[in-house]
């Protein structure tokens, strides 16, 4: 026996052990936060005579409550149970406190403490209000009191704040068991996902000396299609329809761009051309892409578990799904040595796939991938690798995010061949800036008047591609 009489057992066996564990767990220092320090004792037992708390009482009342909360559930292993199961035992743990010891807080204040407190728990704490804004793609917690988000391609501070870094680090626990992932000191980063798909990687001591970090990546509950990219300026129509046709026709394609530039969303969109009768494997570190095709099966990579064993890799989903019978191969980020099973893919009868690298042009792109081919550990010669990616790949889909937030092609290059060691490259769309008005850049989408030679193959199987698409200038929009 133990704990003033109660059965010390294990709550997975028994749910309503924790539940009555937690309603009476510490009730004599509870009965200490009766006394609001604004208002003088009541007479008999010194109750606080104001219907109501103030908000700073409110909020203390709710992080004492919160702590003592997290931790018992977290002693009694339940971080990872099934959401039902710890929202009855937070709401067994809070409303008979609150009734019972007659704290200061009205009936409207006592319910929403208790959602708050079960939101807190099972969720992202007082990231909550942020999450739910559907304008907001990126949270970032530098520190407690330091949030920002991104709104509209814009970074903008925000009034959420967190008690202290002890809170930051239970949300950031919350988020990691909720997943069967594990931070700590021994393993102090983790690429993380939530429920609803979101990406998180967070960080604490001693990677971060100052404290933990979050970092976010918002997906919306639905993607961007591509009428719509077109609607906000990504890119113009006749751009929109020359890459449907070489995705619907089997090229295959390359997204490039920097980080946050749209590159996953732009991929979502693009794949809307492959045919609903064609089988998809999508291979991607953290699942985020959105596919409309039934025939679609994912894969994600895995890193190692605190044992160091369980780790799966991009590279070897790569090698697993040409088992797989697929007819398109989407690699979401091509980060490693599986960039050069990739292109062996798409050089041995698995065209038509599609993937994105993190660079900062067309001809940076390739140079990345030379360099991850390297990172598969075969001593390759430059030229051998450099024939591979030229013969795999066929466009190159750049996208940038201006100064003032708007995501764009920049550029759609074909590659063309090799002239020595040198890959030859061609623009065949590009968005040329005229300058800056009221924060909103100018600039016009168009064609730079070179036919691809691609154009040819796409009219052999059964494309209209009318020549007036290249002709220079006749594509002109503003974005």
């Amino acid at each position: 026996m133990a704990d003033g009489g109660r059965r010390d057992v294990n709550t997975r066996d028994d749910p309503g052990a924790l539940r009555r564990r937690l309603r009476g767990a510490k009730a004599d220092e509870i009965r200490g936060w009766q006394r609001s320090p604004a208002a003088p004792a009541a007479a008999g037992g010194g109750r606080p005579t104001e219907k109501g708390a103030s908000p700073k009482r409110s909020m203390h009342l709710k992080a004492e409550l919160q702590g003592r909360l997290l931790d018992e559930i977290s002693k009694r292993g339940l971080l990872a149970a099934d959401d039902g199961e710890i929202a009855g035992a937070v709401e067994d743990f809070a409303r008979p406190l609150l009734e019972e010891e007659a704290l200061a807080l009205n009936e409207e204040e006592r319910e929403r403490l208790v959602e708050e407190l079960v939101e807190e728990t099972l969720g992202v704490g007082p990231l909550a209000p942020l999450m739910a804004d559907p304008a907001v793609t990126d949270v970032l917690v530098n520190s407690p009191d330091e949030v920002y988000v991104e709104r509209f391609g814009r970074l903008e501070p925000t009034e959420v704040r967190f008690r202290d870094s002890a809170h930051l680090l239970r949300v950031v626990e919350r988020i990691a068991a909720r997943v069967g992932r594990r931070i700590d000191a021994a393993s102090p980063m983790a690429d993380l996902r939530l429920p609803d798909g979101s990406r998180v990687n967070a960080t604490i001591p001693p990677a971060t000396p100052d404290g933990p970090t979050l970092s976010i990546r918002r997906f919306g509950r639905r993607r961007l299609r591509a009428g719509e990219l077109q609607k906000l300026g990504a890119f113009s129509e006749t751009m929109g329809a020359f890459l449907g046709a070489a995705v619907r026709h089997r090229l295959n394609l390359l997204i490039s761009g920097g980080t946050g530039a749209g590159k996953s969303t732009l991929l979502g969109a693009l794949a809307e051309s492959i045919s609903a009768t064609e089988r998809v494997v999508t291979i991607e570190d953290t699942l985020e892409l959105i596919l409309d095709q039934e025939n679609w099966v994912r894969l994600e990579a895995r890193p190692a578990n605190i044992e160091g064993r369980g780790r799966i890799t991009a590279r070897d989903l790569v090698i697993n799904s040409l088992r797989m019978r697929p007819d398109r191969v989407i690699v979401g980020e091509v980060r490693g040595g599986e960039a050069l099973d990739m292109l062996q893919a798409m050089n041995t009868g698995h065209d038509g796939s599609l993937g994105t690298v993190h660079a900062n042009s067309p001809r940076d792109a390739l140079s990345r991938l030379e360099t991850m081919v390297l990172m598969a550990g075969l001593e390759l010669p430059a030229r051998a690798i450099r024939e591979q990616i030229v013969s795999a790949l066929d466009l190159i889909v750049h996208v940038e995010r201006f100064e003032d937030g708007v995501r764009r092609i920049s550029t759609v290059t074909e590659i063309v061949g090799l002239e020595g060691d040198t890959p030859l490259l061609q623009d065949i769309f590009a968005f040329e800036r005229r300058g800056l008005e009221r924060g909103r850049v100018l600039g016009d989408f168009g064609a730079t008047g070179i036919v691809p030679r691609c154009a040819t193959q796409l009219r052999q199987r059964g494309t209209e591609v009318p020549p007036a698409w290249f002709s220079k200038r006749a594509d002109a929009r503003r974005g």
